[in-house]
């Protein structure tokens, strides 16, 4: 097992995030060592070699995403962290933000001063209260210290660090969203291009970054390029937290290597099935990606290992169903979620929620037709790379796979008129 990165002081007795303790167990030395020993260009490359990928979902390679910045000195940048974590079944940035807030603080000082920005913002989930309070209390610290603001640690560099709580709208984790909140506007997706590097938060460059990522970037650099790319795979590197919930003996968040495998994830770390029950089904990444089944445990859980085997790594969160799990229900489940949170901004998307919703419901309370598994596909098929954003396919993507493993628990609810598993609730 490699070493804890990210929640290494999770494990300190009575540590308690503030700034003191922070410090006293090596916080800030990055920030006061990249403003002596490197540039900005220097930075950038420096978490380019790491292979440093975002954490948020979609993986990019986070130097590469820097370095799309414009150099240009006197044109005004901007660093947003994204700390809107809606996706169903993630968990893993407000446990960074809540017990260590001063290690995410210090990811964004550092990734601010290698794009060149001087103010930059926290976008929080607008129900994440107590971590809003925290991080506010975290940036009043860090200010008091001359940690932010002007002059950093005498070196010339200044940042102002706003945090902004969001409305509870799952749409504003999509990074223009999100960009369309801060800017006091509806949370509705931009067009892309241009994209947010030229063209971001007041039509100004902007880096948007997830709380995961940046809280890496003060390991990286510490301790090297070099460390951080021999953990993992050669293009997925480092570790991730996985926050692992459903049928599981010890739900949790737990750091591994990133190719750490499916099988060790839920039955080393999350101790394996409770009750004693079979494995069904394993959610990966977040409720938006497609399921895999008992004969992918050996899948590693890194971006490329997961995209072969049909899925995604997406927000790391690994929802695992027993055997006693009704997938019609499942998706009558997610599909409401979908269909509640879309933007209504593509008709796709808006009507095509819609659809699933409705006709997940009707098989899942009896009401079913034969017909309907196909209308489902073809709902999918016409929902999937026509949008503005991904939701649709977030959507869109469960569904086909629920069909795709367990298309005989679906023709069982048609032809028995009802739900094999006894699941008789409404959503």
């Amino acid at each position: 097992m490699t070493e804890k990165i990210l929640t290494k002081r999770f494990e300190i007795p009575g540590y308690r995030g503030t700034l003191d303790e922070y410090e006293a167990t090596g916080g800030y030395q990055a920030i006061a060592k990249a403003l002596k020993e490197h540039t900005p260009a220097g930075l950038i490359d420096l978490v380019r070699r790491s292979g440093l990928r975002g954490r948020g979902g979609a993986g990019f390679p986070t130097g590469v995403k820097w370095g799309f910045i414009p150099k240009d000195p006197e044109l005004p940048k901007y660093l947003v962290c994204n700390a809107d974590e809606s996706e169903p079944g993630t968990f893993k940035d407000r446990e960074l933000i809540m017990r260590d807030p001063h290690q995410l603080i210090e990811g964004i000082m550092l990734a601010s001063f290698a794009i060149g920005c001087r103010i930059a913002f926290i976008y929080i989930r607008g129900e994440f209260v107590a971590g809003a309070r925290i991080l506010e209390q975290a940036v009043t610290e860090a200010a008091a210290r001359g940690l932010v603001g002007k002059n950093i640690l005498g070196s010339g560099f200044s940042l102002d660090l706003h945090v902004h709580r969001g409305a509870g709208a799952y749409i504003c984790g999509e990074e223009t969203a999100l960009l369309e909140s801060l800017e006091g506007k509806r949370g509705l997706p931009r067009l892309k291009p241009p994209f947010p590097a030229t063209s971001g938060l007041y039509r100004k460059p902007t880096v948007v970054n997830n709380v995961e990522t940046l809280s890496n970037i003060p390991h990286i650099v510490m301790r090297g390029a070099e460390w951080f790319s021999s953990i993992g795979t050669p293009k997925s590197t480092g570790t991730r937290i996985f926050g692992v919930s459903g049928h599981v003996r010890r739900p949790g968040i737990y750091e591994c290597p990133i190719d750490v495998p499916m099988r060790e994830l839920i039955f080393e770390h999350a101790g394996g099935m409770r009750e004693g029950r079979r494995l069904k089904a394993v959610i990966p990444g977040g409720s938006s990606v497609p399921v895999l089944t008992e004969q992918f445990l050996d899948t590693r859980m890194d971006f490329e290992s997961l995209a072969t085997a049909g899925s995604m790594a997406g927000s790391g969160g690994v929802i695992v169903m027993d055997e006693t799990t009704c997938m019609v229900r499942v998706g009558q489940i997610v599909s409401r979620f979908y269909h509640h949170e879309s933007c209504g901004q593509c008709t796709q998307c808006r009507e095509g929620t819609a659809w699933l919703h409705k006709t997940l419901r009707r098989i899942e309370e009896g009401r079913g037709r034969q017909a309907d598994l196909d209308l489902l596909l073809d709902i999918c098929d016409n929902m999937k790379g026509k949008t503005i954003c991904p939701l649709s396919d977030a959507a869109a993507m469960p569904i086909e796979s629920y069909l795709k493993y367990f298309r005989d628990e679906f023709e069982q609810h048609v032809v028995e008129r009802g739900c094999p598993f006894g699941s008789t609730h409404r959503s």
